[in-house]
Parts: C-alpha cells; structure tokens; sequence
C-alpha cells in the first residue's frame, strides 16, 4: 500500500503523541513492505531528511501562529496530496476535520486520528473553543474511519454521539540507562533530581509541580525539559522562579540525553490532564520510573496501581512527593510494576498490526 500521514509536526518527532505515533508507525510500516510518505511543517525542522527509516519526508511550509500552524499545513498537505497515488491517507487530530471534505469529494480512503477534548485546553477560549467543539462534531459525521488511543475517550464519543470508534494505544519501547555520565552536563546525579517532560502549558501544570516542590524543601533537583513554541505568561511565570535546584534545560529532543534523564530520575511527576494518552507518560514507565500522576482517567488507564496519584492541588502534590521521599523501596517497586504494564500492553510492533487491520 502507498500511505500518507498528516496532520502532524512531522518527524522524527519532538514530542507530542501525534508525531511520537507517526514516527513509530510509519517506519514499522515500511518494515513490512509498505510506501510511506509523512508530511512534515518546514518551519520545525533546520536540517531536513529526503527518507528517515526508509519513510519519504514531504516538507510544506505552515502558518506558524497558535491558531493557523495545523490547519495551514493540513490544507497544503492534503492538496498535495490529491495529485499523488496514495491508496490511504491517514490524518491525526480532528482539528483537521473540516479540512477531509476535501480528499472525501476527491475520492480518497481517509482515515482519522481524533485526540482527546481538546477544547478544554486553556489556550483555547472564545472562538478557539467554539472551534475546537465543532471539528470534535464534524469528525463524527464525516463517514470516515475514526481511531483514538484512549478507552476513555472511547466511550465518551460513543456515549456522547453514539458512534463506535477504534482503539490502538500508543506503544513504548523499554529503556535501561546505558550512559548515565551524560547527566554531568546538567549537574545531575542519578536518583537525584525530579523530572517533568512537557510543554509549558496550565493542563500539564509544570508550575504546579514548581510550586509543589518548593513547599517539599527537598535537596533534590526539579529538571523540568520543555516549553512552549509560543510566548506565553503562564511560561514567563514558570521561568521567574529562581531556585538553583530548578533546573530548565529548554527542549532536549536527543532520545540518548532523555533515556538518561528519565532512567536515572528519583521520581517523574506527569502533570497533563487532558489530551488521552501521553506518550511521556509511557515512556517514563518504559524506563522504570516512579510516577507521581495527576488523577484523571486517561492517566489512570494506563497507569493503573502502578504510579502515586495527586489532585490538581498544590498542597495534595507537595503531601505525595513527601510521601515518595519517605517510601523510597514502595516507590521502586511500583516503577518495575509500570515498566510491566509497558512490556505486557503497549508494544509498538503489536499497535502496528492492529493499524493494519483498519488500512486493509
């Protein structure tokens, strides 16, 4: 089959689980004798790749503003894509929804990524939301095939609009420190330092996990990597905070520097609270971390007895890492738990196949 994805940043991925999913399907899909081609946004990528794992990169420039990145790079995207032979064309996030009449008039195979509630996302107010809750409608109705990582979201479309979607999760591969001496260039130790790998935005709450340590009066370090593409006060507040122990090294997209960061952590806090699934939350059980997890049901999903829960709240999240400070052997074991979860239920090469029963 000759497949296109869309709708992404494009990859290799630079977080997100959008473009983590792209990445790993796409090449795994080459692996079994398929043509890919993924189409990335110019303006995110300095060094641009002809082929990366024997996928075919198409680089179109976007609108680079909050509200026009998606849907100007989907529109150049997809008319692209209309001249090209391309029996499917998988599209991620249902911003993109009004777009697929397009490619539906054309006759194309279209299939839909949808995320999750996005429209409950602080950046997005006023019209945005409006928006955003209309593509979520438009996306039930289009007639196309619909995929979501998240049994949770799973059963809201089907209670909310009565319509039966496909479940894939993400997948995550193992990880084991193999360097740690690359921990020096941050002035970290192993076991250490707290780590939070997110954008810098309210419902991944990184200042909230700020706030909350302070008040813990740890010698440990806070290493949160990230931040946002875009100038933000809720980012300005986070980068006020002057407190040698809170370390923010930027955007690190070196899979070695973040195997290192997340194996060699004492503890990973997972603040985001919206969006289904999270491939940083997947990767810090895949690396055997000790997870302190903001308590939502996307999160409790994956995590399940594995991870220490904590309430949108400061008081509540500066308790649990005081508690994980104190219970160092409880929080170990519960790590080893998380890393089974990933090697029993989130394998890629098994998400992969379960795509392919949709693409055929």
């Amino acid at each position: 089959m000759k497949i296109a994805l869309i709708g992404t940043r494009g990859i290799p991925a630079r977080y997100g689980g959008f473009e983590t999913c792209a990445q790993e399907l796409s090449y795994r899909l080459v692996k079994k004798g398929h043509e890919v081609w993924a189409y990335c946004r110019s303006g995110y990528y300095d060094k641009k790749l002809q082929e990366y794992k024997g996928v075919k990169l198409v680089y179109l420039p976007e609108c680079k503003t909050k509200v026009l990145d998606t849907l100007s790079h989907t529109l150049l995207s997809l008319v692209h894509a209309r001249w090209k032979k391309y029996d499917i064309i998988l599209v991620f996030n249902y911003a993109n929804s009004p777009l697929l009449i397009l490619p539906r008039l054309w006759g194309k195979k279209v299939i839909l990524h949808i995320d999750g509630l996005e429209w409950q996302r602080e950046k997005w107010r006023g019209l945005g939301r409006i928006y955003f809750k209309f593509a979520e409608w438009l996306s039930l109705r289009l007639g196309v095939e619909l995929i979501t990582d998240s049994k949770y979201l799973q059963k809201y479309y089907k209670d909310k609009y009565g319509k039966r979607i496909h479940f894939i999760p993400y997948g995550a591969a193992l990880q084991a420190s193999r360097n740690p001496a690359i921990l020096n260039r941050y002035g970290l130790k192993p076991r250490e330092y707290f780590l939070q790998v997110t954008r810098f935005e309210p419902e991944n709450n990184p200042l909230l996990s700020i706030q909350a340590f302070k008040k813990a009066g740890t010698d440990k370090a806070l290493v949160l990597v990230g931040g946002v593409p875009y100038r933000s006060a809720y980012a300005d507040e986070i980068f006020s905070y002057e407190d040698s122990r809170i370390k923010r090294p930027g955007f690190i997209y070196d899979q070695t520097i973040l195997r290192e960061l997340f194996c060699n952590c004492y503890a990973y806090i997972h603040g985001n609270e919206v969006g289904g699934t999270n491939p940083g939350l997947l990767q810090a059980m895949a690396s055997g971390c000790s997870v302190i997890c903001i308590d939502v049901p996307f999160n409790r999903e994956v995590l399940r007895d594995a991870g220490i829960y904590f309430r949108k709240d400061v008081e509540n999240l500066k308790e649990k890492i005081t508690w994980v400070l104190a219970n160092d052997n409880e929080i170990i074991k519960k790590g080893k738990e998380a890393k089974n979860i990933i090697r029993s239920d989130y394998d890629w090469d098994e998400v992969v196949d379960k795509y392919l029963e949709i693409l055929t």
